[in-house]
């Protein structure tokens, strides 16, 4: 993608930065239409689709929405639980090998191959749960 590429990538990851949540495509175009008032949505989805790729971003596709990775290194294969919390939009990442290799395995049975693994799960955080609406 060249220097103005990387450019633009980086300020893809500092507008995801500042978010209080994820962002859609277009929060992110919207965010960086004051340096840059022509980018086009493509620009941003290529963007977006090198971020991803190179996992230093998730693709939330039930929220149809984006999010920095929370891991330290980025080889772990884009391979994430992310939990949404429905009340607060609160997105936790974890990574878990061991549940991950164990589903490769029981698709692998059918003749699946994983390629990778986002397994979204939604519910209730903790600062959101039972025991905080009883307070």
């Amino acid at each position: 993608m060249g220097k103005k590429g990387d450019a633009l990538r980086a300020e893809v990851i500092d507008a995801l930065e500042r978010a209080e949540g994820p962002l859609s495509a277009y929060d992110i175009l919207a965010e960086l239409r004051g340096n840059h008032p022509k980018i086009a949505p493509t620009t941003i989805y290529r963007a977006l689709a090198a971020l991803s790729e190179s996992g230093k971003i998730h693709r939330l596709e039930s929220l149809n929405a984006y999010l920095l990775c929370g891991c330290d290194e980025h080889g772990h294969d884009h391979d994430a639980i992310l939990s949404i919390c429905d009340d607060c939009g609160t997105v936790e990442e974890t990574v878990a090998p061991e549940l991950l290799a164990s589903m490769s395995k029981v698709l692998g049975k059918s003749g699946f191959e994983a390629t990778r693994h986002v397994v979204e799960i939604h519910g209730t955080c903790a600062d959101c749960g039972p025991e905080q609406t009883n307070s």
